[in-house]
């Protein structure tokens, strides 16, 4: 069995992987250029950066790769609209928009021919983003790492998306190897989104702590932390995690007020700035999808995607 071609507005991606886009600062310009190279489409995650240093990494990915590169801004965040503008600015291929969506980013992606894609968790959702004019949808279930909008899993939102909408769908949850990506096409997805198998790559800018804690994770080091988002958040039980969940946590550097709106519990920002390799490992969120313990070792993305073609080939 071949890998289909993941086809998205006018973009064409000879391989039906969408990189998930991991905040913050996991995903920058080497991953999503390594992924982009390998035919997939490489993204970088805007959340929690300057417009600034998002058009810097967008520029330093185009250096690396001609491929298909996109960027994931979390719509929770107060800079939503100028991070957007500004990746639209620079000629982005698309925009996945995380934890939301509003009616404004539709309009700027057709005004300049960028594809705009939202993560839904509900045919509902997708129905409306269809609407507003979205270029395809991200289906993500409770399986996906980070912060969550459902309960249920993809593998049983999933069918109830593609038979709502007209626009290609993509599933996200829970996808780590070929025979996942299988599955999901066999469930009716256009194409797999995948972040947790990648933030234990090479290339990911996650910290070394954070890629061990990943290759170590067992079924039931994976919780639900309560974040200031709104939403609950998947990761790994550590330290921070203990903290915030006691109620001992105290945050040491003052409010930024990055997000629209905030319970004040603790800075989201800083524990996952933590999470990357300039951070402090004992004060981050290792943010991960359910299925974690399933990878059992650091490697390059083309390593990554001759083991997933194998595998789908197998399926």
């Amino acid at each position: 069995m071949k890998l289909p071609t993941l086809r998205i507005a006018d973009l064409a991606a000879r391989l039906p992987v969408l990189q998930g886009g991991m905040a913050v600062r996991i995903s920058t310009a080497p991953l999503a250029a390594a992924v982009a190279n390998e035919g997939g489409i490489g993204i970088i995650a805007g959340t929690g950066m300057e417009p600034e240093e998002l058009r810097d990494e967008i520029r330093k990915a185009r250096g690396l790769s001609d491929g298909i590169l996109g960027v994931n801004v979390l719509f929770a965040v107060n800079r939503f609209a100028d991070l957007v503008k500004t990746a639209i600015s620079e000629k982005i291929d698309l925009v996945v928009s995380g934890a939301g969506f509003s009616r404004d980013m539709f309009g700027w992606g057709k005004d300049s021919g960028t594809p705009i894609v939202p993560v839904v968790s509900s045919a509902k959702l997708a129905v409306l983003a269809e609407k507003l004019g979205a270029a395809a949808v991200v289906v993500e279930g409770k399986e996906a790492g980070g912060h969550l909008g459902t309960d249920r899993p993809m593998r049983a939102i999933l069918p109830e998306v593609r038979a709502a909408v007209q626009i290609p769908v993509i599933g996200a949850g829970g996808v780590i190897d070929g025979y996942d990506i299988a599955e999901t096409l066999r469930l009716g997805a256009d194409g797999v989104q995948m972040g947790t198998r990648f933030a234990a790559s090479l290339e990911s800018n996650a910290s070394e702590e954070f890629k061990r804690m990943y290759v170590a994770a067992r079924p039931e080091d994976v919780v639900h932390v309560h974040s200031p988002v709104g939403l609950p958040g998947q990761g790994l039980r550590n330290a921070f995690f203990e903290s915030v969940e006691s109620g001992s946590h105290v945050d040491g550097e003052p409010c930024q007020a990055c997000l629209k709106r905030c319970s004040h519990s603790f800075c989201i920002m800083d524990a996952l700035v933590n999470a990357n390799r300039n951070g402090d490992p004992s004060k981050a969120l290792v943010f991960c999808g359910e299925c974690v313990d399933r990878i059992h070792d650091i490697l390059s993305v083309p390593d990554i995607i001759r083991n997933l073609r194998r595998e789908f080939a197998l399926a």
